[in-house]
């Protein structure tokens, strides 16, 4: 009855966080290069003098679903998307970052940014694009400056840091962008390619997701009503032991 009660609460309590991540993943169901969060349920033993006979269900955020979203075309000269595994260099407030969101934009200074505001990382440092040029970005992530006065005139800027680190190597940080676990920056690899005039999109399956929130809204139910009758055991055995005394 002890066990029940604890399994009961602490299951309503972190479905509750579940019903969140899916929420959050149905949120950014639009949102470009976003990668769905995962979660999960394990039991944990409550340790401690008097706590043998309790139990905890825990829910947390297992990693994240790394497979690619759909490609939508835009025709922007400045919008990419990785072909295939691969990740974009920015750099965030805690240093390097990693992304699937090719949306650039040239600030006022000539970085060139994520829509964000993110800084684009170059293989040798930032991204400075001249004034009177526009950036025109190749699929190995080379990023030249043609002149707008004479467009068969281009000058080589640099070159973008694509990387491919191994998926365990990763996690998904609260602002949406990827680390290395280590904290360590990842090596550029060549093999990683760009398509151009494209972005790719969330790869939240929405189906899945609301077929989700109904099924942990059901499994909150099903908890409450486990704390419920674990009250009336714990009430009816509590007459009994009146009755025989």
């Amino acid at each position: 009855m002890d066990r029940l009660l604890y399994v009961a609460m602490t299951g309503a309590k972190h479905t509750q966080l579940r019903q969140a991540t899916v929420a959050h993943n149905l949120a950014n169901a639009s949102t470009t290069g976003f990668r769905a969060e995962l979660a999960a349920f394990r039991a944990v033993p409550a340790l401690g003098q008097g706590y043998a006979t309790r139990a905890f269900a825990v829910e947390q955020t297992t990693g994240a679903d790394l497979s690619s979203g759909p490609f939508q075309q835009t025709g922007n000269d400045l919008d990419v998307s990785i072909d295939g595994r691969g990740w974009i260099a920015v750099q965030s407030a805690t240093g390097e970052a990693y992304t699937r969101n090719g949306q650039f934009a040239v600030d006022s200074t000539g970085l060139l940014k994520t829509v964000s505001g993110l800084v684009v990382q170059g293989e040798t440092g930032p991204l400075l694009i001249p004034e009177n040029t526009r950036p025109s970005i190749a699929p190995d992530g080379t990023v030249s400056a043609v002149s707008l006065d004479n467009p068969a005139e281009s000058n080589e800027i640099g070159r973008i840091k694509l990387v491919n680190p191994a998926d365990t190597d990763l996690q998904k940080g609260n602002d949406g962008l990827f680390r290395l676990r280590g904290g360590d920056a990842a090596q550029a690899d060549a093999a990683v390619k760009l398509i151009n005039g494209g972005l790719e999109g969330s790869n939240v399956n929405t189906i899945d997701q609301l077929t989700a929130m109904i099924a942990t809204q059901r499994q909150y139910d099903l908890q409450v009503r486990m704390m419920q009758a674990a009250d009336q055991n714990a009430r009816a055995a509590s007459q009994l032991l009146q009755m025989n005394s």
